[in-house]
């Protein structure tokens, strides 16, 4: 069977789906159609046209390549297609995006024919995704005294590929399409559980929001032509959550612009909005589509006569309506004023000056950030090589310096890591910042995107600025299914052959590691100011500082190095009082976000950083609070720790990176050894008083400084979804933070989860620890409820192992993974017993494994969102409520939420998490912060 044949199989198939022909990757099909395009008298040959014209994916593909080749041969004559003239041919190549096509296109410049040379030129000149070897090319030809070089080089050094295209619509109408009311997950744009459907973006896309949904979205788009549909979170903030990429992606396919005519189902620009704006990360992945993102403000706390909020009797604010944005409300947004108007533009309805920065203007205009990124990296290569100054084209990086005021921790990294601001610039927060990106990391749902998008912006190697840089398997660790054996291998080799650490080895030679990819980026974090990217929104390290990315920054990280984002403001958390002993730290990290909630009112954490001053707990322990800030809707967030608590994490960390080399799993390039080399670095440097521990200036400026009560803190903390709230949109936040004596010891609990980023070894010992306890009071343990514990990695499990704690957990389950007999189907039914799961996110994650539909269910995981980790029933609503991990053992065993005092019971003797706030400075410190 030809490959074309089966090509009209998988059509056939998709079809029935309601699909069309998928975008073709494979050069060898391309050659296949090629040949069928060449026999004029072939059944298939206009079918064969169509395929190679529209349905070709660019960039680095084997198919980009196949295509670029023939349509070089058309141009040169060598080969006659009618519907594929010279000119048409030039047209494709300048849809193709770089790599392949970049190199046909020199070729004819540089080549012998004048009047090709000419025309092969003038593309050249709108292009921006070239590589080394390109500017190689054109600085030699540029040398040895080619004119047609010289002209590219003049032309960049303008930056004419941006300057010349059209100006972005003084007015936009846009047409409102309300999706919910409260917060929006992005698990309702992009469902966790149609993870493995992402990089084939129109079969994605049906999953967005509902198919009546979808159904309304193009009845308005065919009732209001004129006018682009705008998505709304009405009453809450758009895009919380992770699966930004595809999330966007999805809003885009139903509501944004065609990115080029020739490549299918690659949709750019949409515009979304929320009453309390968008998500940070999520407003990011908007920004890099050339998108439009609104801060609404339609609701307003209504205020007495002394301007306080009026309250309702659950002592809520009650909101007033300033406008409507109900669906199908035809609005205006005027960019050159950079406002929403009503629709005829007669009323000012709210200012959108944050939406139209001049960073964002030029994303707009160029299609997207990644455009621009690489545009003024070849304005500056042309510039330099022909020894002019580059044309002002690009805003300049917007510095904010404010004379006498200290740095924040994040201020402090950011200006360590700066790239193209001169030496000597101060930035405070609010200046827009390219930084050098240290440690980037990519996920398995969210991989194959990252590719998509490494080979359309033509990258095949990884930047040399990065230090380390992981691939995980952990988001598809629970099942082996045909998903995930079609999916992962492929991940895996491609980014092992693009200079990642992979979880899986491609070549088989070491034991696949499905480790979660927050604790290993953690590990392979080794700095205090490095910069970590990485493709999920828990990406939320204990060093340095980390963001979370969608997939196509996490690929512009990986190429380049670099990233570019304003430098956040910071809000300043400290500790005082003493941690009871029977708390877990987890409840500090819940009481966290309450007792802000409390103090000021509104969430002063969304779209900030977090500087934690934790000082002394270590890495693992501290990641629980760093992680969590996720849910806190902060943009990142930093750990203050002294100098030798610093040290231990680092120790740690060279450990466990140890471990990876011996297992096997480092690269050619050494890329393991080199993180090791660089902790041994830093620690010197702390142990000589050379570079303490990163800590902020005395007079740096907080948006605001938030003080936590330990001694508040006294019983186990729920973070509760709340599904029944009469008011929508407090439904399924992370807010609403309630004592375990709330439920009375009556709360029925289904299942038990103890799992994901959020656990670390500790949480493993605590579970162990617990059946022994229970075991020798009562004889045995006996679970009225299920309990599912999956370990963050394989090293915690091998020291379990050796420290004899693994025994009793094997003792109680019943069920043990197998890595040589993996579950290729997700488990439907739970016992009343305990699960040993694989390393990875399990429940969590909600792609691969759930709770039954309807279940409450008590987990240490992050999410709580609807339909994540437990779906609805018919009759009941399935809640996941979140807590510390001695909390969610006992209610799997009690089959209901405890009382405080069989809580303080069971944990009588074990060892929590002790932590108090650093109030003096250590003996040992060296560092004048502590």
């Amino acid at each position: 069977m030809s490959l074309y044949t089966e090509y009209l199989d998988e059509i056939g198939t998709r079809k029935a789906q309601g699909l069309h022909p998928k975008p073709i990757d494979d050069g060898a099909l391309v050659g296949e159609l090629i040949e069928q395009i060449k026999d004029t008298g072939n059944a298939h040959r206009a079918d064969s046209l169509e395929y190679f014209i529209y349905n070709t994916l660019p960039g680095t593909t084997s198919a980009a390549g196949v295509k670029a080749k023939f349509l070089k041969e058309i141009i040169l004559g060598e080969a006659v297609v009618a519907e594929i003239t010279p000119d048409f041919a030039f047209e494709l190549l300048s849809h193709m995006k770089g790599g392949p096509s970049v190199e046909v296109l020199l070729d004819l410049a540089l080549g012998d024919d004048a009047a090709i040379a000419e025309q092969a030129a003038e593309v050249l000149k709108t292009q921006v995704f070239l590589y080394d070897a390109d500017t190689a090319r054109l600085e030699a030809a540029y040398k040895a005294g080619n004119k047609i070089a010289l002209g590219i080089l003049e032309s960049y050094a303008k930056a004419e590929f941006f300057t010349k295209l059209p100006e972005i619509d003084e007015e936009v109408k846009v047409v409102t399409y309300v999706a919910a009311e409260g917060d929006i997950s992005t698990d309702l744009l992009s469902p966790g559980n149609q993870a493995h459907s992402r990089s084939d973006r129109e079969l994605h896309g049906k999953c967005m929001i509902s198919e009546t949904a979808q159904k309304e979205i193009e009845a308005l788009k065919v009732k209001h032509p004129e006018a682009r549909v705008m998505l709304i979170a009405e009453k809450g903030t758009m895009g919380v959550g992770s699966s930004r990429m595809s999330g966007v992606n999805n809003v885009a396919l139903w509501t944004g612009k065609q990115a080029s005519p020739y490549v299918p189902f690659v949709n750019i620009a949409p515009v979304v909005a929320g009453t309390n704006g968008i998500s940070p990360i999520f407003l990011t992945t908007v920004d890099v589509t050339g998108g439009i993102g609104i801060n609404l403000k339609n609701w307003v706390k209504k205020v007495d006569e002394d301007g306080k909020p009026i309250l309702n009797n659950d002592g809520n604010p009650i909101l007033e309506q300033k406008y409507s944005v109900e669906t199908g409300t035809v609005l205006t947004i005027n960019t050159k004023e950079k406002k929403l108007f009503n629709e005829d533009g007669s009323k000012e309805l709210v200012d959108m000056a944050g939406s139209f920065t001049p960073q964002k203007l030029e994303f707009m205009k160029a299609g997207g950030s990644y455009a621009i990124v690489f545009g003024k990296r070849l304005q500056t290569f042309a510039a330099e090589t022909l020894g002019v100054e580059p044309t002002p084209v690009f805003a300049p990086s917007k510095i904010v310096t404010n004379e006498g005021q200290g740095l924040t921790a994040v201020e402090k990294i950011f200006n360590r890591n700066a790239v193209g601001v001169p030496a000597g610039t101060v930035m405070h927060a609010g200046s827009d910042a390219r930084v050098t990106v240290n440690i980037v990391g990519s996920q398995d749902t969210t991989g194959l995107m990252t590719s998509q998008e490494l080979e359309a912006m033509a990258a095949t190697v990884i930047s040399p600025k990065v230090d380390g840089a992981y691939q995980s398997g952990c988001h598809t660790a629970s099942v082996w299914d045909l998903k995930a054996q079609a999916n992962t291998p492929r991940l895996m080799k491609f980014m092992s052959d693009f200079g990642l650490i992979t979880g899986r080895d491609p070549k088989g030679e070491y034991h696949a590691m499905t480790d979660v990819i927050h604790k290993v980026l953690n590990d392979l974090t080794v700095d205090d100011w490095d910069i970590t990217i990485g493709g999920d929104s828990h990406t939320r390290m204990s060093k340095g500082v980390a963001f979370g990315a969608d997939s196509g920054t996490v690929a512009l990280a990986l190429a380049t190095g670099e990233a570019s984002m304003p430098i956040p403001e910071s809000v300043k958390v400290t500790f005082k009082g003493k941690m009871a002993d029977y708390m877990d730290f987890r409840d500090v990290v819940h009481a966290t976000q309450q007792q802000m909630l409390q103090q000021c009112g509104d969430n002063v954490f969304q779209g900030r950083v977090i500087e934690v001053h934790i000082g002394t707990l270590l890495a693992d322990q501290a990641f629980t609070f760093t992680d969590w800030t996720a849910e806190m809707k902060a943009k990142a967030s930093i750990c203050i720790s002294n100098d030798e608590t610093l040290i231990g994490s680092l120790e740690l960390a060279k450990h466990r990176i140890g471990i990876m080399i011996e297992k096997g799993m480092d690269n050619e390039v050494g890329m393991l050894q080199g993180l090791i080399d660089k902790a041994d670095k830093r620690i010197a440097e702390i142990r000589s008083g050379e570079k303490p521990a990163l800590t902020p200036d005395e007079d740096a400026k907080y948006f605001a400084e938030v003080v936590v009560d330990l001694d508040q803190i006294v019983e186990p903390m729920i973070a509760d979804p709340d599904v029944n709230n009469a008011d929508v949109s407090k439904r399924y936040t992370h807010d609403t933070i309630r004592p375990v004596s709330f439920y009375g010891a009556e709360k029925k609990v289904d299942l038990g989860f103890v799992g994901s980023c959020m656990v670390h070894k500790g949480d493993m010992k605590i579970v162990a620890q617990m059946l022994k306890n229970l075991e020798k009071e009562t004889g045995k343990v006996e679970f009225k409820a299920p309990l599912v514990v999956a370990a963050p990695t394989y090293n915690i499990i091998d020291e379990l192992k050796e420290e004899g704690d693994w025994e009793i957990l094997q003792k109680y389950s019943g069920f043990e993974f197998d890595d040589f007999m993996p579950k290729t189907e997700a488990r439907t039914e739970y016992e009343n017993i305990l699960y040993l799961e694989r390393p990875g996110c399990n429940l969590c994650m909600g792609n691969q494994e759930k709770a039954a539909k309807g279940d409450t269910v008590l987990a240490t995981s992050t999410r709580l969102f609807q339909g994540r980790v437990v779906a609805d029933a018919p009759e009941k609503k399935g809640e996941s409520l979140l807590a510390s991990t001695p909390v969610v053992v006992l209610s799997a065993i009690l089959g209901r939420t405890p009382s405080v005092e069989e809580y303080k019971h069971a944990v009588e003797g074990i060892d929590l998490t002790k932590f108090a706030p650093p109030l003096a400075a250590p003996a040992t410190s060296r560092s004048v912060h502590f």
